[in-house]
């Protein structure tokens, strides 16, 4: 998987609050470029070259970053060699910021969003910043919190009545510590599931980029 690696390489050493990236693909074997422009297709690529070059964008239109990381997967897995590579890296524009609500507040409005009969949630907390990262993820610990994608991106699960994953009640203190030492960030649900019912299971599962959840 060594342009996954590649790309999350690049993912992880520039800053969080990034709108867009432009990568090149240099691909190592000339006779693979249609092959791997085909399995690049849904990015929209352009050709330079023996170099395959596509944007990556947080929001809005365009392929975002799972979806690029399943199209190299895909070149990965037919033995098209390259080496992906940063070419730029834009910033969202600045803005005054917004007075964002406490952590527990916004995962009890997210929670209030979903059905009254919710049983399994995949959660994500998205910190402000990587100076909060050592000590978030020690307030969440209780949450069990795994790093994700972003510098200081932490995603968990939570469960309603029982199975798998930290109690909402259990959550919601954990944000509260984080918001009695002015830790900041934002607060969703990525995935939910309404009234699952695990027989002989810890729970259902969710598989992201090939794993379990």
């Amino acid at each position: 998987m060594q342009l996954v690696a590649d790309f999350n390489e690049i993912e992880r050493g520039i800053p969080d609050d990034w709108s867009e990236l432009r990568l090149a693909f240099t691909v190592a074997d000339p006779t693979h470029l249609d092959r791997a422009a085909a399995l690049l297709a849904p990015a929209n690529p352009g050709r330079f070259g023996n170099q395959l070059r596509l944007s990556v964008v947080r929001t809005g239109l365009g392929a975002g970053p799972e979806s690029v990381r399943r199209l190299l997967r895909r070149l990965d897995d037919e033995g098209i060699r390259g080496k992906v590579e940063l070419l730029e890296a834009r910033q969202a524009p600045t803005a005054t910021p917004a007075r964002k609500d406490p952590l527990r507040a916004q995962w009890e409005d997210a929670l209030e969003t979903l059905p009254p009969d919710w049983s399994d949630v995949y959660a994500q907390v998205r910190l402000d910043s990587s100076d909060y990262l050592e000590r978030g993820a020690l307030l969440l610990a209780p949450a069990n919190p795994a790093r994700v994608g972003g510098v200081a991106t932490f995603r968990f699960r939570s469960a309603r009545r029982f199975g798998y994953g930290v109690a909402p009640q259990m959550a919601a203190r954990c944000f509260e510590r984080c918001d009695e030492e002015g830790i900041t960030g934002v607060v969703g649900v990525l995935y939910a599931l309404s009234d699952t019912h695990p027989v002989a299971t810890q729970g259902p599962v969710w598989i992201q980029e090939g794993r379990v959840v």
